[in-house]
């Protein structure tokens, strides 16, 4: 697949001539200097949005206001360090994207490793096979707009018509005749409710999730929730295997199986804890255990071909990776591509119904 740009995002914030000043602060900024470092370029100066500069310091440097770091610099190079979904702060990237140089350069958030001209090369055979594969017009949209901004970090491509939100139930899948579920990467529960509300003939929603917070919630939302059918809270992680794991706990939405992880959690695979039960439905948002998770759902996707509905942006490889595998186990599938309005490209789903 031909890309607009010849250079990667790296390439471009390296030979820009502009100072370099990063938007933003905390773990995904010391990701991006972490890169910027081994290729040489320095960050001239970090700052927030105007409104939101309360005296911080990070790295050494006192935080500007936009307002600041413009009178300063003139024109700059904006390296953006954060991700949003909210309109207001899209409008904010958007009137800065008007002004300056703005680059949102790919870190994964799960995994190691970069989006750059390298990887690209490795995989384009990969990349054009699974495009091939999406099933209609938008998802090849959002594709090529997704591998475009992850190369690029070109910003303008997540604004383009393909982005927005669209609800894959009614849209892409149907409910109404499901009876049994997983729900991967549960959360607090919403995922499921969601799901029950939507299939009237529903028994059994199995919710897997390892987060202890999270898991305290998700029972809440299992112990009052009224119907149609039931929820199932399992307190483990879903992967290929039943096992133990090393854990990062955070109590928000990217709790993750990590090397780094301070804690052992239970691990489990769907085609275990499904046994005798044929699942109509599974979802997937595992924070780059995806591929793993799938490896322990194989006997369900071989035998009954579950729709399923798979997050696609934590590892860089997994918008093209998930699907090629996925065809490997169950060749009758269907491909879609769906995502939210986010900076930078979060929130892709990858819908597969063979329905």
């Amino acid at each position: 697949m031909k890309l607009s740009y010849s250079e990667d995002s790296w390439e471009r914030i390296a030979r820009s001539p502009y100072p370099v000043c990063m938007y933003g602060m905390g773990n995904g900024a010391d990701k991006i200097l972490d890169v910027l470092d081994k290729i040489d370029v320095a960050v001239d100066d970090f700052f927030a949005s105007d409104g939101f500069v309360r005296g911080h310091s990070f790295r050494g440097k006192r935080v500007l206001s936009y307002s600041e770091a413009k009178e300063k610099h003139g024109q700059m190079t904006v390296v953006l360090a954060f991700g949003s979904s909210l309109p207001e702060v899209h409008s904010v990237f958007r009137k800065i994207m008007s002004e300056q140089l703005f680059i949102v350069p790919f870190v994964p958030v799960s995994g190691e490793g970069l989006f750059d001209r390298d990887f690209l090369e490795n995989n384009a055979d990969s990349i054009d096979e699974a495009y091939g594969m999406l099933s209609d017009e938008r998802s090849r949209n959002v594709f090529r707009d997704v591998l475009e901004f992850n190369y690029s970090g070109d910003a303008s491509f997540l604004f383009s018509g393909s982005a927005g939100t669209e609800d894959v139930f009614g849209a892409i899948l149907d409910p109404s005749g499901y009876r049994n579920a997983a729900d991967l990467g549960a959360y607090t529960g919403d995922t499921a409710s969601g799901i029950a509300e939507r299939a009237p003939l529903l028994d059994t929603v199995i919710a897997v999730e390892p987060d202890e917070k999270n898991f305290r919630k998700l029972t809440l939302a299992a112990d009052s929730h009224t119907g149609p059918g039931r929820i199932v809270p399992v307190n483990a992680a879903a992967g290929r295997d039943c096992g133990t794991a090393s854990f990062l706990q955070t109590g928000n939405r990217n709790s993750a199986l990590s090397e780094q992880g301070s804690r052992e959690v239970r691990t489990v695979s769907v085609d275990s804890i499904s046994d005798g039960m044929k699942l109509d439905l599974i979802k997937f948002d595992v924070e780059g255990s995806e591929s793993e998770a799938i490896l322990g759902s194989e006997r369900q996707i071989r035998e009954n071909a579950p729709d399923l509905v798979v997050s696609v942006y934590h590892r860089r490889e997994d918008i093209f990776s998930v699907p090629l595998l996925l065809k490997k186990i169950q060749p009758e599938y269907r491909f879609f591509l769906r995502r939210k309005m986010y900076v930078p490209a979060w929130d892709v789903q990858l819908i597969a119904t063979a329905r």
